[in-house]
């Protein structure tokens, strides 16, 4: 049996979940998988050879802290470590006494900077995945360094134009990874989700990772576009303002959204990295609105979209009539379904995995790596 790898993934929205099982699913069967996750849920299936050891919440109080060490500056290499808080000490120690136990071969962060230089200072090579966003901080700089190498789960032509080569070099771009391909047939799709074949259908979709779409502007949208059917799924926040027109449907979490993408003519949706690469995928004419993230992950992420040509990017939803008839016109008149196809690779989690086996083999290798620059002789200190 191989070392085992361990695989960190952060609970908010499903996102991290899904790429890691698509990886676990990938991975092969010898290679056992310690997943260390707050949530057990957001996971899809597992194949036998990966575990979920549960941990505390890295970010969400669950009433036992104390709030007296609030006011100590947290340095500039950490994101997120208050003082005081026994959820953060267990966690930590879980992941480390595992570190201890199982010698594993490397760990996988998606996403915490914390765990990523927690592994380094353990002796424990890591892999950092890599997100949009202005993540040019002292502690994204130090799991970024750090790391064995870097995972992103998006296409190499959606890098952002600062990433150095040297950094791109030590990174594996897995477009689509996370997601089920192949894409439904459109009216197949249709069929199943109760839209006639002849229909205009414009889809908004938010993600789970924050609060979704204000239903007023939907309304108002819908109202713009009285002669197509308008649907919603995921989360949308209620305004006692908005006029709703009946053109529009709200459909809450469904388990079909690849469905509703694939049925739809117009795609409105925020840029959460799934997301995003199931509207690639499926092809779709998007008009895509960034939603706030923390180091404007989501912003960073339309300006990708929008500089290689494969979406319509608004900073905000259209907010009048007009402003919505002329963006939908804009999205319809730039639909490039090729140029969006062309960034979903046929099996990212293939490439994933069979990186990350390569990377194992290479670090735990009993080859020594030449460094011509290093003094053969010890330096005296």
């Amino acid at each position: 049996m191989k070392r085992p790898f361990g695989y960190f993934v952060h609970h908010q929205g499903r996102g991290h979940a899904e790429r890691c099982a698509r990886i676990a699913g990938a991975l092969p069967a010898d290679r056992p998988l310690t997943i260390f996750c707050a949530r057990g849920d957001i996971f899809p299936s597992l194949p036998d050879s990966t575990s979920i050891l549960p941990i505390p919440s890295l970010f969400e109080a669950r009433g036992d802290e104390a709030s007296s060490m609030d006011h100590i500056l947290t340095p500039e290499t950490l994101h997120c470590a208050p003082l005081g808080w026994p959820g953060i000490r267990r966690a930590m120690a879980t992941i480390t006494q595992w570190f201890d136990r199982a010698e594993p071969a490397l760990m996988i962060c998606d996403v915490s900077a914390e765990i990523a230089q927690l592994s380094r200072i353990c002796s424990v090579p890591h892999v950092k995945v890599l997100q949009h966003g202005d993540r040019g901080d002292a502690g994204h700089r130090a799991a970024y360094d750090g790391a064995a190498g870097l995972l992103a789960p998006f296409h190499a032509g959606l890098a952002q134009p600062e990433w150095p080569m040297a950094m791109r070099a030590r990174t594996c771009f897995a477009g689509g990874l996370g997601i089920d391909a192949p894409v439904a047939e459109r009216q197949a799709a249709r069929r199943r989700i109760g839209i006639g074949a002849e229909e205009e259908m414009v889809l908004v979709l938010a993600g789970g990772g924050g609060n979704g779409f204000s239903q007023g502007p939907i309304a108002v949208g819908a109202r713009s576009r009285p002669g197509a059917r308008w649907i919603t799924i995921g989360r949308i926040e209620r305004d006692w303002h908005a006029t709703e027109p009946a053109n529009l449907e709200h459909r809450g979490w469904v388990d079909t959204a690849t469905d509703h993408i694939a049925a739809a003519d117009i795609v409105v949706a925020s840029t959460g990295n799934t997301t995003c690469q199931q509207i690639l995928a499926a092809g779709r004419p998007w008009l895509a609105i960034p939603e706030w993230r923390y180091f404007d992950e989501q912003h960073r992420k339309a300006e990708a979209l929008a500089a290689a040509g494969v979406a319509t990017v608004r900073l905000h939803l259209p907010s009048s009539s007009g402003s919505w008839q002329q963006a939908l016109a804009e999205t319809l008149a730039d639909h490039r379904p090729l140029a969006q196809r062309g960034l979903i690779e046929d099996d990212p989690a293939g490439k994933a995995a069979a990186w990350l086996e390569r990377l194992a083999d290479d670090l735990w290798s009993e080859r020594m790596p030449h460094h011509p620059h290093r003094r053969s002789e010890p330096e005296d200190v």
